[in-house]
C-alpha cells in the first residue's frame, strides 16, 4: 500500500489539474518605461534646489509574471522586474589642491518592483484575443547609482517604497496555450536613499581629485508610463 502512495498522489495531482483546465499563466516580458527623475537635494530648504531633478529616460528592462485563474473572468497575479539605468550629464564639485573643479558623472538608479494584482477579463474578449484590466499593490526596493572615474557610491538606509498600480493588457493566443502579451501600466514609485562614497579620492581622466562630501541623500521617482511586450504559456 505504501509503495503505491506516490502513484496515488500523482494521480490526484493530475486529476486536480485536469479539473482546473489550465488555471496558470507564466510569462516573460520586456518592459519600456518612459521617464524617471532623480532629486539630488530632496531636503534642501531652498525650494528651487529641492524641486530640481535629473531626468532619466528610455528605460528598458526584463520582467517575469505569474497569474492564477480564480474564476472564468478573475485572475490574481504576481510580477517582478529588474530596472537599471544611468545617464551622463550631472555635475559634481571636487577639490584639486586648493581649487574646486566640476566633473561630469553618470547618475542613475536600480529598482526591483514586486507587484500583486487582481485582473478582470473584459467581456468583449474573443477566443484568440483576451483583454484584461488590473490593479493592485506594489513593493519597491531601489538604489542610487553614481559612477565617475574609479569611484562609485554605496546606497545605505534605503527607504522602501509602497504604492499602487493599474494596467491594461491584451493576450493573443498563437495556440491553445501559448500567447503573445502586450500591455500598459501606470505607477509612480518614489523612495529616498542615503548614499556614501566608497572613498574620498577619485582618479578621473588621470588626475586625482578629493571629494568634498562623504555622503548625500537623494530621492528617486519613476513617474513614467510602462509598456510591456512578451510571451507566456498557459497550463
Amino acid at each position: 500500500m505504501y509503495k503505491q502512495l506516490p502513484l496515488i498522489l500523482l494521480l490526484c495531482i493530475v486529476t486536480v489539474f485536469a479539473q482546473n483546465d489550465k488555471r496558470f499563466i507564466l510569462g516573460v516580458e520586456g518592459v519600456y518605461t518612459t521617464t524617471a527623475k532623480i532629486y539630488l537635494y530632496p531636503f534642501s530648504s531652498d525650494p528651487v534646489l529641492r524641486n530640481m531633478s535629473f531626468p532619466i529616460s528610455d528605460i528598458f528592462n526584463p520582467g517575469v509574471y505569474f497569474k492564477y485563474k480564480l474564476s472564468d473572468d478573475i485572475f490574481i497575479g504576481l510580477n517582478t522586474e529588474y530596472m537599471s539605468k544611468t545617464s551622463s550629464g550631472d555635475n559634481l564639485t571636487v577639490f584639486s589642491g586648493e581649487r574646486t573643479v566640476t566633473i561630469t558623472v553618470q547618475d542613475g538608479f536600480r529598482l526591483i518592483p514586486v507587484e500583486l494584482s487582481l485582473y478582470y477579463l473584459l467581456p468583449f474578449s474573443l477566443e484568440k484575443y483576451k483583454f484584461m484590466m488590473g490593479g493592485g499593490v506594489a513593493y519597491y526596493y531601489g538604489q542610487h547609482i553614481r559612477l565617475f572615474g574609479d569611484d562609485e557610491i554605496t546606497s545605505r538606509e534605503t527607504q522602501f517604497a509602497y504604492g499602487i498600480q493599474v494596467s491594461v493588457s491584451m493576450d493573443y493566443y498563437l495556440t491553445n496555450n501559448i500567447m503573445i502579451h502586450g500591455g500598459m501600466k501606470f505607477r509612480d514609485p518614489q523612495f529616498t536613499v542615503n548614499n556614501t562614497y566608497n572613498k574620498n579620492t577619485v582618479n578621473y581622466n588621470g588626475n586625482i581629485y578629493y571629494i568634498s562630501q562623504d555622503s548625500f541623500t537623494s530621492k528617486i521617482n519613476v513617474d513614467g508610463v510602462a509598456f510591456d511586450l512578451g510571451a507566456a504559456i498557459e497550463f
